[in-house]
């Protein structure tokens, strides 16, 4: 029996314990609810701008490489000593202009020979042709004499084309590389002597998706730079290639870039940007209004705060809580909140993002601050660079 009893008391003080534990709870979870219910939510100031239907340069970007309109390696065509470098680097040569000479004193003395030997044969030639015309020679005797003259011009020819192959020139006129060999090195033909590039005009390569090239055009002007933010350079597509690699769906296409300040160099880096026709009636914010998430694309937008609820009845009404001392008054007006709107974005310029689906135009955005918002947060317009007062009114036009 007195068992009975201490279990009775003990039960019983643990159902207390735990109702007040309980009670306890459900009174701090309405307190909190409550609290956070009445609290004041901080005004957030952004900036924000009415959304205008808006030109639109369309273009296509691209990175490619710069060439030289001509470039080729000079290499050594005959062996032999070389007599003279007659050229600097980075010299600026002519076409025709001889470069490089290899010693020729051997060739020229052969030369020398085979001219000799291109006149006896030409006046064995006549004299033949003379007797035959006497009736005292044969006609097997003028064609020995044509053959041996013909002997003898093939001599000459192939010494003078020695000759001239050791006498390396410019094929064209440009810019001149650093020397690769030195005065009494012998040479092997083929052995590099120099980068020869033009530089007055640039090609520049790049690709683009094979789902732009029906956009390109010979002739269709391009702009290029260095940098992304830079394109001062103009050029024009001169060739589009009419094969696409089918193993990235790219295709390859060429313009010239006029470079006569010498500032664009063969194999740089070079952004490109073709410019297309321009558009009308396009929606575009710039890109600071737009904010990427893994839940979507989304911008805020500019409305009025809805009417207060009204107090149900035996509850009272929550009073606005009074500044903080020093704190500046807040100004007069309709009261504004972020609204969250996700959007469908299209291309994107320098500066602006295309808005493709999700606001109308009239539409306020906000354009930077939106970083501190929340769908519902209480904003206020940063005075500088925002909307006259009314156009707030319009704010909130959302496509369904």
């Amino acid at each position: 029996m007195k068992r009975t009893i201490v279990a009775t008391i003990f039960l019983v003080i643990v159902g207390a314990f735990c109702g007040l534990l309980i009670f306890m709870n459900l009174f701090f979870d309405k307190a909190t609810a409550q609290f956070f219910a009445n609290m004041k939510q901080p005004v957030v100031t952004v900036s924000a701008e009415e959304l205008k239907p808006t030109t639109w340069q369309p273009g296509i970007q691209a990175v490619g490489t710069v060439a030289a309109s001509q470039g080729v390696d000079i290499a050594v065509e005959a062996g032999g000593i070389v007599k003279q470098i007659l050229f600097k680097a980075n010299d600026r040569v002519k076409e025709g202009q001889i470069l490089v000479q290899i010693d020729d004193a051997v060739d020229r003395a052969g030369l020398l020979s085979a001219k000799t030997s291109v006149a006896v044969g030409q006046e064995a030639l006549d004299r033949a042709q003379a007797l035959l015309d006497k009736k005292v020679g044969t006609i097997a005797s003028l064609q020995d004499a044509q053959n041996n003259l013909d002997k003898a011009k093939g001599t000459l020819q192939q010494i003078e084309a020695t000759l001239d192959q050791k006498a390396i020139k410019a094929p064209f006129g440009g810019t001149i590389g650093i020397p690769k060999i030195d005065v009494g090195q012998y040479v092997q033909p083929g052995t590099l002597i120099a980068t020869l590039q033009d530089l007055e005009t640039m090609k520049v390569n790049f690709t683009v998706p094979e789902q732009q090239l029906a956009a390109l055009k010979i002739g269709q002007s391009a702009q290029f730079g260095l940098s992304e933010t830079n394109l001062n350079f103009t050029g024009t597509i001169s060739g589009i290639d009419p094969k696409i690699d089918p193993s990235s769906r790219l295709v390859t296409v060429q313009a010239l870039v006029s470079n006569s300040d010498g500032t664009l160099r063969p194999g740089q880096f070079i952004h490109v940007r073709v410019q297309l026709p321009e558009e009308t009636n396009v929606l575009a914010v710039p890109q600071t209004a737009v904010t990427i998430s893994l839940y979507g694309t989304y911008v805020y937008l500019v409305e009025k705060a809805p009417p207060p609820a009204p107090a149900k009845e035996g509850e009272k009404p929550v009073e606005a809580a009074a500044p903080a001392p020093g704190a500046a008054a807040e100004p007069a007006g309709p009261a504004l909140i972020a609204k969250q709107v996700f959007v469908t974005t299209g291309r994107r310029s320098d500066t602006s993002i295309e808005i493709v689906k999700g606001v109308e135009a009239g539409a306020m955005v906000v354009t930077s601050g939106q970083n501190k918002l929340s769908p519902g947060s209480p904003i206020a317009l940063d005075p500088a660079g925002n909307p006259p007062a009314g156009a707030v009114e319009k704010a909130g036009a959302v496509k369904p």
